[in-house]
Protein backbone atom coordinates (compact mmCIF):
# COMPACT_ATOMS: atom_id res chain seq x y z
CA UNK A 1 0.00 0.00 0.00
CA UNK A 2 1.16 3.34 -0.72
CA UNK A 3 2.63 5.45 2.63
CA UNK A 4 0.41 8.31 1.18
CA UNK A 5 -2.38 6.42 1.52
CA UNK A 6 -1.55 4.66 4.89
CA UNK A 7 -0.86 8.47 6.36
CA UNK A 8 -4.39 9.78 4.97
CA UNK A 9 -6.07 7.15 6.61
CA UNK A 10 -4.09 8.22 10.12
CA UNK A 11 -5.30 11.61 9.52
CA UNK A 12 -8.79 11.04 8.39
CA UNK A 13 -9.18 8.44 11.20
CA UNK A 14 -7.96 10.76 14.07
CA UNK A 15 -10.25 13.43 12.41
CA UNK A 16 -12.83 11.43 12.54
CA UNK A 17 -12.72 10.36 16.01
CA UNK A 18 -12.86 13.70 17.16
CA UNK A 19 -15.81 14.76 15.47
CA UNK A 20 -17.53 11.58 17.15
CA UNK A 21 -15.83 11.21 20.34
CA UNK A 22 -16.05 15.10 20.44
CA UNK A 23 -19.53 15.48 19.96
CA UNK A 24 -20.31 12.70 22.36
CA UNK A 25 -18.30 14.37 25.25
CA UNK A 26 -20.53 17.62 23.88
CA UNK A 27 -23.70 16.21 24.46
CA UNK A 28 -22.73 14.70 27.39
CA UNK A 29 -20.89 16.99 29.70
CA UNK A 30 -22.06 20.52 28.18
CA UNK A 31 -25.74 19.72 26.15
CA UNK A 32 -27.44 17.41 28.49
CA UNK A 33 -26.72 19.53 31.62
CA UNK A 34 -28.18 22.66 29.85
CA UNK A 35 -30.55 21.07 28.88
CA UNK A 36 -31.87 19.64 31.96
CA UNK A 37 -31.46 23.46 33.33
CA UNK A 38 -34.59 25.99 33.68
CA UNK A 39 -34.25 26.52 29.90
CA UNK A 40 -37.32 28.05 27.81
CA UNK A 41 -35.28 25.83 24.34
CA UNK A 42 -35.01 22.52 26.76
CA UNK A 43 -38.91 21.66 25.62
CA UNK A 44 -38.31 23.06 22.55
CA UNK A 45 -38.90 20.32 19.43
CA UNK A 46 -37.76 22.70 17.12
CA UNK A 47 -34.33 23.09 18.61
CA UNK A 48 -33.69 19.39 19.59
CA UNK A 49 -34.52 18.36 16.10
CA UNK A 50 -31.80 21.19 15.23
CA UNK A 51 -29.30 19.95 17.54
CA UNK A 52 -30.01 16.35 16.34
CA UNK A 53 -29.71 16.84 12.34
CA UNK A 54 -27.01 18.90 12.54
CA UNK A 55 -24.77 16.48 14.83
CA UNK A 56 -26.43 12.59 13.78
CA UNK A 57 -24.97 13.50 9.89
CA UNK A 58 -21.68 14.17 11.14
CA UNK A 59 -21.51 11.08 13.84
CA UNK A 60 -22.77 8.38 10.81
CA UNK A 61 -20.25 10.10 8.08
CA UNK A 62 -17.71 10.12 10.98
CA UNK A 63 -18.21 6.22 11.54
CA UNK A 64 -18.31 5.25 8.04
CA UNK A 65 -14.20 7.28 7.87
CA UNK A 66 -13.49 5.08 10.93
CA UNK A 67 -14.40 1.66 9.50
CA UNK A 68 -12.88 2.48 5.80
CA UNK A 69 -9.64 4.14 7.52
CA UNK A 70 -9.10 1.25 10.37
CA UNK A 71 -9.77 -1.10 8.06
CA UNK A 72 -7.48 0.57 5.86
CA UNK A 73 -5.06 0.95 8.87
CA UNK A 74 -5.11 -2.93 10.36
CA UNK A 75 -4.61 -4.60 6.88
CA UNK A 76 -1.20 -2.55 6.66
CA UNK A 77 -0.45 -3.45 10.21
CA UNK A 78 2.78 -6.15 10.79
CA UNK A 79 0.62 -7.68 13.32
CA UNK A 80 -2.21 -8.63 11.80
CA UNK A 81 -2.72 -12.65 10.60
CA UNK A 82 -5.87 -12.40 9.00
CA UNK A 83 -9.44 -12.10 10.68
CA UNK A 84 -10.36 -13.63 13.81
CA UNK A 85 -6.65 -14.71 14.15
CA UNK A 86 -5.47 -13.90 17.79
CA UNK A 87 -2.34 -14.20 18.79
CA UNK A 88 -1.07 -11.42 20.30
CA UNK A 89 -1.78 -8.20 22.59
CA UNK A 90 -2.31 -6.14 19.29
CA UNK A 91 -5.16 -8.51 18.07
CA UNK A 92 -6.55 -9.23 21.77
CA UNK A 93 -7.00 -5.31 21.80
CA UNK A 94 -8.09 -4.61 18.38
CA UNK A 95 -10.97 -7.50 19.02
CA UNK A 96 -12.04 -5.92 22.27
CA UNK A 97 -12.23 -2.22 20.45
CA UNK A 98 -13.88 -3.72 17.32
CA UNK A 99 -16.67 -5.06 19.93
CA UNK A 100 -16.94 -1.78 21.76
CA UNK A 101 -17.20 0.42 18.61
CA UNK A 102 -20.33 -2.43 17.56
CA UNK A 103 -22.08 -1.54 21.02
CA UNK A 104 -21.65 2.23 20.22
CA UNK A 105 -23.05 1.46 16.80
CA UNK A 106 -26.03 -0.37 18.74
CA UNK A 107 -26.48 2.65 21.32
CA UNK A 108 -26.26 5.23 18.32
CA UNK A 109 -28.78 3.55 16.06
CA UNK A 110 -31.43 2.99 19.16
CA UNK A 111 -30.79 6.94 20.17
CA UNK A 112 -31.06 7.86 16.37
CA UNK A 113 -34.22 5.68 15.05
CA UNK A 114 -36.03 4.58 18.34
CA UNK A 115 -35.21 7.43 21.30
CA UNK A 116 -35.04 10.64 19.37
CA UNK A 117 -38.36 10.19 17.29
CA UNK A 118 -40.30 9.34 20.12
CA UNK A 119 -38.89 12.10 22.12
CA UNK A 120 -39.84 13.83 19.38
CA UNK A 121 -43.04 12.86 19.29
CA UNK A 122 -43.73 13.85 22.65
CA UNK A 123 -42.79 16.97 22.68
CA UNK A 124 -44.62 17.66 20.09
CA UNK A 125 -47.84 16.16 21.62
CA UNK A 126 -47.02 18.17 24.81
CA UNK A 127 -46.76 21.30 23.24
CA UNK A 128 -50.21 20.80 21.40
CA UNK A 129 -51.30 20.06 24.51
CA UNK A 130 -52.14 16.30 24.69
CA UNK A 131 -50.39 13.64 26.35
CA UNK A 132 -49.82 11.20 24.15
CA UNK A 133 -47.11 8.41 23.98
CA UNK A 134 -43.98 8.22 26.50
CA UNK A 135 -43.24 10.68 29.56
CA UNK A 136 -40.90 13.62 27.73
CA UNK A 137 -39.08 13.18 31.23
CA UNK A 138 -38.27 9.76 30.91
CA UNK A 139 -37.36 10.01 27.79
CA UNK A 140 -34.76 12.92 28.81
CA UNK A 141 -33.39 10.51 31.08
CA UNK A 142 -32.80 7.53 28.87
CA UNK A 143 -31.41 10.12 26.23
CA UNK A 144 -28.98 11.17 28.86
CA UNK A 145 -28.19 7.49 29.51
CA UNK A 146 -27.42 6.47 26.50
CA UNK A 147 -25.26 9.77 25.60
CA UNK A 148 -23.15 8.85 28.86
CA UNK A 149 -23.07 5.00 27.95
CA UNK A 150 -21.42 5.80 24.42
CA UNK A 151 -19.16 8.40 25.70
CA UNK A 152 -18.15 5.74 28.13
CA UNK A 153 -17.87 3.09 25.34
CA UNK A 154 -15.58 5.78 23.51
CA UNK A 155 -13.45 6.23 26.22
CA UNK A 156 -12.69 2.21 26.43
CA UNK A 157 -11.74 2.19 22.77
CA UNK A 158 -9.27 5.25 22.94
CA UNK A 159 -7.91 3.08 25.60
CA UNK A 160 -8.28 -0.15 23.45
CA UNK A 161 -6.37 1.86 20.82
CA UNK A 162 -3.96 3.12 22.95
CA UNK A 163 -3.00 -0.67 23.94
CA UNK A 164 -2.78 -1.74 20.30
CA UNK A 165 -0.08 1.07 19.25
CA UNK A 166 2.14 0.64 22.22
CA UNK A 167 1.50 -3.67 21.76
Amino acid sequence: MPIWILRAAYWLHMAATIVWIGGLFFQAVILAPVLSSASSTRDDPRFLEAVRRRFDPLAWLGLAVLIVTGLTQMSSNPNYSGLLVIRNLWSVALLSKHLAIGLMILVASYQSWVLYPQMNRSLLAQAAGTHVGADPGLLKRRQARTIRLNLFLGVIVLALTAVARTA
